[in-house]
């Protein structure tokens, strides 16, 4: 399924750059991305061999990609194999018009960000993504990896203090960046996904309801998501924020529903109760606390509620193969 809630992407400055062959300058672009990118660009001997191959290059990825493929629906009368140009800038966060003089080669400024948002819709891989920028003539972001970043000393210690209480470290986005032995018993699936996979709210509303251990997620759900519209209106406008929830709202109808009723709620403490037929329930109460060590990081504190369920997560501690599913999908 699709969803329309992406904001202009700050991106671009509103330039009038001139077609390939004229004198003349193109229409304005009255709704294209905001300015962030710098000045016009000037097409020198470099740019102008690199814009035609840089054009090439966005059409052919752009055309391997089914709409099937972003949760798109195929639409009638397609003349061009893969997505549309206007799917790509929607799926992107970037205006139509911006996306457009980009892919026909037109000088045109881009900032990372965006570029970065352009490389997720398009499914670039590592080398794509570097070829782009490269081409695009823009320094490119630090390659991704599948290790959790390097925590301050303390942090670390602390983190591991917290044990037999669950507790990781997220940032805004509720990516999962760290966490302590405790907690890899409670959340096993979330803690052995890619790095890229590895986020909490995502792991709620995507994993199916039978490996699905938070059993009260249709009480918790409409306040998981307006706490996590409370933090998205502190990032509008990037790039990574709309992508992601453009890709939940696809990947859960029940995301799309709430998130569409644009309920916003501050952070607060959730009452969260997991299952798990070795054991049974778990009844805990999440606090986060920020850390002002690390901006835009804060810490997730699972406490359990009665003894029960503080003997049954160190019962899972001791034994992690009891949470492991015994199928696939």
């Amino acid at each position: 399924m699709t969803q329309s809630h992406a904001l202009p992407a700050a991106a671009v400055r509103n330039v009038r750059p001139a077609p390939a062959g004229s004198t003349t300058a193109g229409p304005r672009a009255t709704a294209g991305p905001r300015a962030t990118a710098g000045p016009r660009a000037t097409a020198g001997p470099r740019d102008g061999r690199r814009r035609p191959e840089l054009a090439s290059f966005l059409r052919s990825r752009r055309e391997r990609i089914t709409p099937d493929e972003v949760g798109m629906p195929p639409g009638p009368r397609r003349r061009t194999p893969g997505l549309r140009r206007e799917e790509v800038a929607q799926l992107a966060g970037v205006g139509v018009t911006w996306y457009t003089w980009l892919e026909q080669g037109r000088p045109i400024n881009a900032s990372p960000q965006v570029l970065d948002a352009v490389a997720r819709t398009l499914r670039l891989d590592a080398a794509e993504r570097e070829h782009l920028y490269r081409l695009a003539d823009t320094p490119g972001p630090q390659p991704a990896t599948d290790e959790a970043p390097a925590l301050p000393r303390d942090m670390r210690t602390i983190l591991d203090s917290l044990d037999p209480l669950p507790a990781c470290l997220v940032n805004a986005r509720s990516d999962v960046l760290s966490w302590n032995a405790a907690y890899a018993a409670l959340f096993p699936i979330l803690v052995n996904a890619p790095a890229a996979a590895r986020n909490s709210i995502w792991f709620a509303f995507t994993t199916p309801r039978c490996c699905n251990p938070l059993v009260n997620l249709d009480e918790q759900a409409p306040e998981h998501v307006a706490i996590f519209r409370y933090r998205y209106s502190q990032h509008m406008g990037d790039p990574g924020w709309q992508e992601f929830v453009q890709r939940l709202c696809a990947a859960s109808a029940e995301f799309a529903r709430l998130w569409a009723t644009h309920d916003v709620a501050p952070p607060r403490p959730c009452d969260k109760v997991f299952h798990y037929p070795a054991v049974g329930d778990i009844a805990t109460r999440s606090t986060n606390l920020d850390l002002t060590a690390l901006p835009g990081t804060r810490m997730v504190i699972y406490t359990p509620v009665d003894d029960e369920s503080r003997a049954n997560i160190a019962w899972l501690r001791d034994h992690p193969e009891a949470t492991v599913p015994d199928h696939q999908h």
